[in-house]
């Protein structure tokens, strides 16, 4: 049973005790990263944020599964093709994505649904061109 103070007030835990002695003994004083707001705060909830920090912080990286990896070179391909320097280069790069993504509808990729379609050519050229202008 907890003892409390007159007016229902528990009276100092053990724990607050031993935290409270540990500060006038200066035990916190200068700890790394005191002060300084905690990192990842501003990220959106993430149930793995653990496993995520423990890859970052040992310089490891997980391999995508390829449906993953293909959407993520997919849309580079688009910022590459929107970037090019010439109509042909931007052409080129759209139908060389555009031949993967045709590959792995056909013969299916292991992951996540693809969930991706060739993109039209002409579009993407025509978007090309007019940022030239």
């Amino acid at each position: 049973m907890t003892e409390r103070k007159p007016g229902g007030m528990p009276f100092e835990s053990w724990v607050d005790r031993q935290i409270r002695e540990a500060m006038e003994r200066g035990e916190f004083d200068d700890l790394p990263g005191a002060g300084k707001p905690l990192p990842g705060l501003d990220r959106p909830h993430d149930e793995l944020w653990w496993v995520r920090q423990k890859l970052e912080s040992e310089g490891l990286s997980m391999p995508l599964p390829p449906t993953l990896a293909l959407r993520r070179d997919a849309e580079e391909a688009l910022a590459e093709a929107r970037g090019a320097r010439t109509e042909a280069e931007a052409r080129r790069i759209v139908e060389e994505i555009n031949g993967r993504i045709r590959e792995a509808i056909r013969t299916g990729l292991s992951g996540p649904p693809l969930n991706l379609a060739p993109f039209d050519v002409e579009r993407v050229v025509a978007e090309w061109r007019d940022r030239q202008r």
